[in-house]
């Protein structure tokens, strides 16, 4: 079957409810539980049969992407995409495609070939192509290099936190031969002193019925699945008990596995440690696996966000909650912003020296694109822009904009 390009999927009849993101055909279908995205998902998967699709199933909807990891996608695609939309209107869930946007994370590299090695260990990621990176379970941004010219020395003002199962950690720092280091013990750097905190997760308490499970930001697990058919039967189970006991969980399907996460601290108690009632319900959802022949595989599980140091951090966070759409973390102790539909990754804030004045002038090395679809590009700019950012580079469906401190992130349009 021959692949077509964006501007034949966007010209395709009957596809209102889709936009093409980051290469991959797209759709949000608000829901109004994680039971009622679950029998989307049931619908989704017997209409799909054949076809490379993911599913990211929310409390509040469900995300669909069609072209596999590579975002290649077919002219069988467009019909996918019909009857996907024809099901939810069948369940009377509605299309929002303004709710659609992916992050990528963008390194300036003196030296790809030096550079990349690095962070696909600490990442435990896999090749994406020749010039960039992605997460083999399709969960956290794809990182791309792109040339560093000139050379900016300086530390960033933006960073990487990576967390991932003890084991795999241990394993990163051997093979990068640095000793940790930082305010935390944590922090390793590429050629470039590109920095990564890179820290350790633990298992979820001691008991046998949570033991396929971990703590890494959020309680995360992997099953191994034989198809999406396998994969929706565990959704439709996680659901069921996910709604029952009050958890807004997230669920997402590829073909050859499900992950369930509770989101970033969502399993702990004031005082930080796992609530019972969470305890309860992994040990339930553990048992509904198993149930179903599913083995899991907890080492693949892990935990990306990015940290940005600000001098002024209430307008800097203020600018980059209204951009991005993302909604501010209420707990004071903490500078947090998040996807309201928990598909992107968390932002967080870190006190800048004002006097560190060469710092704050260089170009950092590491920014964001947020791709967006092509009929929403303008106005997500122009709310940038009355956030407080400013457009310092412009071309064919590509929008450079810089927050109040120099912070850099592209809005890049479908094809651009």
């Amino acid at each position: 079957m021959a692949q077509v390009d964006t501007s034949g999927f966007r010209d395709a009849e009957g596809t209102p409810d889709w936009r093409v993101v980051d290469g991959h055909p797209s759709t949000w279908f608000e829901a109004p539980s994680l039971s009622a995205g679950a029998e989307l998902v049931a619908r989704i998967v017997s209409v799909a049969a054949g076809a490379a699709v993911a599913i990211d199933l929310r409390a509040g909807g469900v995300r669909v992407r069609l072209g596999g990891r590579s975002g290649a996608f077919t002219g069988e695609d467009a019909e996918v995409a019909r009857a996907v939309s024809a099901a939810a209107r069948d369940l009377a869930l509605v299309a929002d495609p303004a709710a659609l946007q992916a992050v990528r994370l963008v390194i300036d590299a003196s030296d790809r070939a030096t550079v990349l090695p690095f962070w696909r260990t600490v990442l435990g990621y896999g090749a994406d192509g020749e010039d960039a990176l992605a997460d083999p379970l399709g969960r956290w941004p794809v990182v791309s290099f792109a040339p560093q010219d000139p050379l900016r020395p300086l530390r960033n003002r933006m960073h990487v936190d990576v967390v991932r199962v003890a084991e795999s950690v241990t394993a990163a720092r051997e093979v990068t031969g640095q000793v940790p280091h930082g305010p935390f013990g944590l922090a390793l750097a590429d050629p470039d002193g590109n920095v990564v905190d890179l820290v350790p997760g633990g298992n979820l308490g001691d008991r046998p019925e949570t033991s396929d499970w971990r703590a890494i930001f959020g309680a995360m697990t992997h099953y191994r699945t034989d198809s999406l058919v396998q994969g929706s039967a565990l959704a439709t189970a996680v659901a069921t008990l996910a709604d029952e006991a009050g958890e807004p969980l997230l669920v997402d399907l590829q073909p050859d596995g499900v992950t369930i996460d509770s989101g970033k601290d969502q399993f702990e108690d004031a005082d930080g440690g796992t609530r019972a009632a969470f305890v309860e319900l992994a040990a339930a959802i553990q048992a509904a696996a198993r149930d179903l022949g599913l083995t899991a595989a907890p080492d693949q599980v892990g935990f990306v966000q990015y940290g940005i140091d600000a001098v002024d951090i209430p307008a800097t966070r203020a600018f980059w909650t209204a951009t991005l759409g993302y909604r501010p973390d209420p707990r004071a102790h903490l500078t947090d912003i998040y996807d309201p539909r928990r598909l992107n990754p968390v932002l967080f804030f870190q006190d800048l020296d004002p006097a560190d004045v060469e710092r704050r002038r260089q170009r950092d090395r590491l920014h964001l694109d947020v791709f967006v679809p092509r009929d929403l590009a303008e106005a997500r700019v122009e709310t940038a822009v009355t956030s407080g950012g400013r457009i310092v580079g412009e071309q064919d469906g590509r929008w450079t904009v810089a927050d109040p401190e120099g912070n850099e992130l592209t809005f890049r349009a479908d094809g651009a």
